[in-house]
């Protein structure tokens, strides 16, 4: 069940991502470009957090890139809020 509830995660994350670049190309809002960066990041921290819990148990742990894909997706979000408020 846990498989199942990774890649949905994984899959919204993706669905999220391209819903906002498509907007992002439509319109040219900024803040929908950091959006779709955000969730595109937070995307591939869920399919590697599928590959390292249930492919890859006890090989390689991945928790320090899973950690700095979710930070780098929130700081870019975090910083095009700052910068779009200016």
């Amino acid at each position: 069940m846990a498989e199942a509830v990774y890649l949905l995660c994984a899959a919204t994350s993706t669905a999220c991502a391209v819903l906002l670049l498509r907007a992002y190309r439509r319109q040219r809002t900024r803040l929908l470009l950091w959006s779709s960066l955000c969730f595109a990041l937070l995307a591939l921290n869920n399919a590697l957090l599928f590959v390292d819990l249930i492919i890859i148990p006890e090989g390689i742990d991945l928790a320090i890139w899973r950690s700095l894909m979710a930070l780098t997706g929130i700081g870019l979000l975090l910083f095009g809020l700052i910068w779009e408020s200016r």
